[in-house]
């Protein structure tokens, strides 16, 4: 097992590397355990890879960046029924704008995202209901993980 330390915009993170079996890493950020998919990566390259879940939420130019497409803080696929929104971009959630069996509409905003200093809206791709919500406020987000469902 191998073991990280990052520091991020102030917050710490405790990486643990436990295992690489092919393209899935089983990873532990801060006690946490996630499974990480990687991709394009050989067996000399995983075991640099697999911390990327840490420095996507608050990307640094020198950092490793693998592309991965929806481990963190809520790792699980949507579930539910409907389409789930998704994260513009790797960041910190700072707002949770709805509810569980709320109406929304096209456009109106579900989330506030921070990445890079900047706060994003993260907007309903349609009307319908919130079937899901698959993040809480200060959780740390990948690009391309489910914020909410929208059924």
């Amino acid at each position: 097992m191998k073991e990280y330390k990052y520091k991020i915009n102030g917050t710490e993170y405790n990486v643990a590397i436990h295992s690489v079996e092919g393209n899935i890493a089983q990873v532990s950020v801060n006690g946490k355990s996630y499974q990480v998919e990687m991709e394009n990566t050989t067996p000399s390259t995983q075991a640099v890879a697999a911390p990327a879940p840490i420095i996507q939420p608050a990307p640094i130019a020198a950092a490793p960046v693998v592309a991965a497409p929806a481990p963190q803080p809520k790792v699980t696929p949507a579930s539910g029924t409907g389409t789930a929104i998704n994260s513009p971009l790797p960041g910190v959630i700072i707002e949770v704008s709805v509810k569980e069996g709320q109406n929304v509409k096209a456009g109106e905003k579900v989330a506030v995202l921070e990445a890079m200093k900047m706060e994003n809206e993260i907007q309903a791709d349609k009307d319908g209901i919130i079937t899901k919500i698959h993040v809480n406020k200060g959780d740390s987000v990948l690009e391309g993980a489910p914020v909410v469902t929208i059924a």
